[in-house]
């Protein structure tokens, strides 16, 4: 009798994550749709890239995921197929984390997936421009909302790496002068600010996040292209749970 009544409680707790995993569902949908009306119609849009359906690449992966990582935007081969940093430079990056948590697996296209799934990831806007040229930020300016939202949605974690300066000053969109102010004083510090991190409030949620940044990944970017995978595993290292940290120090 006792066992039986202890098992009812769990019926409306059942009940109410899916109504709350329907919520956030609907909310996407929405999202989605706004994000399309956004870029649809505008200049920089590479909409042969994206299908007919004009699906964004919407941030992605476990909700307790220890970190996230934000880029810029999608490259083409992210646009087909409708999954983040999959393209040379995402490869790269991916090849970074199985050197660094799984040393002994040889990099390859399911592996570098399959690291992947243990982390959470965002652009900046979540469709590829033409060209690979930076989204105006007008553009920016209006899908960051919606972006943020669904990062509050399906991600709890606080440590956020960025790569390159679009993905960091993103932050900063919708900050108050001071903040935005710190922010510049940050980037300014010169090539120590890769070694440093700065807590920011995410502008309209109660929620404050830890931004590590870190130079673009790109082989383009001749200036890191060298120190770039060194310079990623020490942020890895220091974001790392003790467990891991003292493993790697031995």
């Amino acid at each position: 009798m006792l066992d039986a009544q202890a098992e009812r409680p769990a019926k409306p707790c059942i009940q109410s994550v899916e109504v709350a995993q329907c919520r956030i569902r609907e909310m996407t949908e929405e999202i989605v749709g706004e994000l399309q009306r956004i870029v649809r119609a505008h200049r920089q849009l590479d909409a042969g890239a994206h299908g007919l359906e004009l699906r964004p690449v919407l941030p992605c992966g476990p909700h307790d995921a220890a970190i996230c990582f934000v880029g810029r935007d999608p490259g083409e081969k992210e646009a087909k197929c409708g999954r983040p940093f999959i393209g040379e430079s995402g490869q790269r990056l991916r090849d970074c984390l199985l050197e660094f948590y799984a040393p002994s697996i040889i990099p390859s296209e399911q592996s570098r997936l399959e690291i992947g799934e243990r982390f959470f990831w965002v652009n900046t806007v979540p469709f590829k421009p033409k060209r690979n040229k930076p989204w105006s930020q007008p553009v920016r300016v209006a899908c960051q909302p919606m972006l943020l939202q669904l990062m509050q949605s399906h991600w709890g974690g606080r440590d956020v790496v960025t790569f390159g300066n679009e993905a960091f000053f993103w932050f900063g969109i919708g900050q108050p002068r001071a903040t935005r102010k710190k922010f510049r004083a940050f980037w300014n510090q010169g090539d120590i600010k890769y070694e440093r991190s700065i807590e920011v409030p995410l502008p309209g949620l109660e929620r404050t996040v830890r931004l590590h940044p870190m130079p673009h990944p790109s082989l383009a970017n001749a200036r890191w292209r060298v120190r770039f995978p060194e310079l990623f595993k020490q942020r890895l290292f220091e974001l790392s749970d003790p467990i891991v940290a003292t493993q790697r120090r031995s």
